[in-house]
């Protein structure tokens, strides 16, 4: 089972032992970060430094002309990438026998929605997420797309896995988040992430729905879980909190905006793309789910993208949809090795053996810079006995 570990350029540039440590894990390919979020990100063993601040989205690569005179166009990384930072540690990586693949973030960008406030989802409070573009509104749409077919197909990367192609929401860590005091639940996170910009009011006024009204009907939806009462959880607490038919049309305008949008960035990279270039997404195959891992129609994705990357933190359930789906896509189960941040590289052996049985084709881990030398021994010894 073909493995690969996530690796930002910064744990790989200027430490010449990284790409022979990440080799010895028994990992045949890389997955680099081309196009990435604001993070602050440990290195535990690069001779140099020990902390990357990476202080707003950027891409880590130098642009090409295609954003001349556009408004909306990619951000230059800061010292923590300079240059063709993820060109260099490609180099790198290939040398040391691995296959090289992108990982390109896309609709998650705090700088973006803080330099142009009205590209942000707008929530039925008229508070604005500025990690999260609205990726209804065309100029927005345009720019992702044209965003990965550039870090996607970045020189000698056989492959690329795009993350956040879809709606983001509330979920997401921002600053030292104070966010956590009351507990939504599912459906109350559905409801957070509608957004009311001029685009999405638009759209919904397409599926019969006045904008204002249902901003409204959200707000007194959402008013008892604010005072604690318990979420009902999934689509059926939704259509409690906000009625069945609204419910259903509110994600019938979400579930098309996101559909089209992974259509047309899928075709355009593969247009541009070498022949065998392989295209995953990273995806939930709950379509009303926001984030990192798109929520997305299983059979429609995979009649769309050569596979997925399937977050399996909380166990490897979230795999079988996907793999009912397609019998020759790429099911990638994506385990999370840190064991500081909530990994479990110990049963990691056990995990790929049940993700396997549940469709698996190969396997993520997340993360081989971040983690310590105990996590990456663990690692190295559940990949060898696979």
């Amino acid at each position: 089972m073909k493995a690969s570990t996530f690796v930002y350029p910064w744990d790989v540039n200027g430490d010449p032992e990284a790409a022979t440590r990440i080799v010895g894990l028994g990992v045949q390919q890389a997955t680099l970060a081309a196009a990435y979020h604001s993070t602050r990100a440990l290195t535990p063993r690069h001779p140099h430094h020990r902390i990357v601040t990476a202080e707003h989205a950027s891409v880590l690569y130098p642009t090409d002309a295609r954003w001349e005179g556009r408004e909306l166009r990619p951000y230059a990384a800061g010292d923590w990438a300079p240059g063709d930072a993820f060109g260099e540690a490609a180099a790198q990586l290939s040398e040391a026998g691995l296959d090289v693949h992108t990982w390109v973030v896309l609709a998650h960008n705090s700088r973006l929605g803080a330099e142009h406030p009205d590209t942000s989802v707008v929530n039925a409070y008229g508070d604005r997420y500025p990690w999260a573009p609205c990726i209804a509104q065309p100029a927005t749409r345009a720019y992702l797309t044209d965003l990965a077919v550039e870090a996607a197909l970045r020189p000698g990367a056989a492959g690329t896995e795009l993350e956040s192609l879809g709606w983001y929401g509330l979920q997401h860590l921002h600053a030292h988040d104070k966010t956590g005091g009351v507990p939504l639940g599912d459906a109350g996170m559905y409801l957070m992430a509608l957004c009311f910009c001029g685009t999405c009011r638009e759209g919904y006024g397409e599926q019969g729905l006045d904008a204002d009204s249902l901003a409204a009907s959200v707000r007194v939806a959402l008013e008892p879980l604010w005072r604690g009462a318990p979420d009902d959880g999934g689509w059926a607490g939704v259509e409690k909190l906000l009625g069945a038919g609204t419910a259903a049309a509110t994600r019938a305008w979400r579930d098309e905006t996101a559909r089209t949008l992974q259509e047309t960035t899928v075709r355009a990279v593969r247009a541009a793309a070498p022949e065998g270039f392989q295209i995953l997404l990273h995806a939930d195959p709950v379509t009303y789910h926001v984030g990192a891992n798109a929520g997305v129609d299983p059979e429609h994705i995979l009649s769309v993208a050569d596979g997925v990357v399937v977050p399996c933190a909380g166990g490897p359930g979230l795999l079988t949809p996907f793999a009912r789906a397609r019998e020759d896509a790429v099911i990638a189960a994506n385990f999370p090795v840190v064991s500081q941040m909530g990994g479990s590289p110990g049963t990691l052996a056990a995990d790929v053996a049940r993700a396997r049985e549940l469709g698996a084709t190969e396997i993520r881990l997340y993360h081989a810079g971040l983690a310590s030398d105990g996590d990456l021994d663990a690692i190295r010894e559940a990949l060898a006995g696979l």
